[in-house]
């Protein structure tokens, strides 16, 4: 009788081990969490953070909120304006964010709220710590080819829209660095210096930003710019 009391004790003391065991990660895990937001799915979205875990589904959370969006726009010191509806269609544009800064040339482009987060997220946490590391520099300007286009997916009659008819992509040319040089996808996607490298580092890090990311990897229609963009996804996102 004493043995079997002996054996449920032990069960006990197992069993209250176990919960100590889980309640101490759990207060580590959330430890963690506070120090790293960007992993946080409860965490509001800051411009502050670099892109984690959870940054996707944070970015989604605002596509239908454009409030909210611009709030972390005005909350990060973003420059923009906001301009009315228009459009009509599949081209209709209820959310339409002129970027006044974010280095952008030609400047004034037009895209969704959630196209110039991912954008302000990359430009500060990938492109200018990349430029740096590998070009010794920082980027002064960034050429791109277009935000807003009201056309089909490879410009065809037919087929699925593309992300550019509402203004939820932007298409990146070439970087402009404060020493004058010009590091375009282009002419420096190949090879294995400095400039490619960069160039490959900075596409690697949009992923973390953008729902779909596209580069010369992914085909030749692509091989003059990087396409990012803002794509509704049930799982994960496109990096190429």
């Amino acid at each position: 009788m004493q043995f079997s009391r002996t054996i449920g004790d032990m069960k006990r003391d197992r069993a209250l081990l176990v919960i100590l065991m889980l309640a101490a990660a759990a207060m580590a895990g959330r430890a963690w969490l506070l120090e790293n937001p960007q992993h946080d799915p409860f965490a509001p979205l800051s411009l502050d953070h670099p892109p984690g875990w959870a940054t996707q589904s944070k970015l989604a959370a605002l596509r239908d909120n454009l409030p909210a969006c611009r709030q972390v726009l005005a909350e990060g010191a973003v420059d923009f304006a906001e301009l009315p509806p228009s459009g009509e269609g599949a081209c209709r544009r209820e959310d339409r964010t002129r970027a006044d800064g974010n280095l952008l040339s030609p400047e004034g482009a037009q895209m969704t709220c959630q196209t110039m987060l991912g954008h302000e997220l990359w430009l500060r946490h990938s492109v200018q710590p990349l430029a740096q590391e590998f070009l010794g520099s920082r980027v002064m300007r960034i050429e791109h080819l277009g935000t807003y286009n009201c056309r089909r997916i490879g410009g065809g009659d037919d087929g699925d829209w593309s992300e550019h008819a509402t203004g939820n992509a932007i298409d990146i040319a070439a970087f402009i660095l404060a020493d004058g040089r010009r590091v375009s996808v282009l002419d420096d996607w190949q090879g294995g210096d400095a400039a490619a490298r960069f160039l490959h580092k900075v596409r690697d890090g949009a992923c973390g930003s953008f729902a779909t990311v596209l580069s010369p990897d992914y085909n030749a229609a692509h091989a003059d710019h990087l396409h990012l963009d803002q794509a509704p996804r049930m799982i994960g996102g496109v990096c190429r």
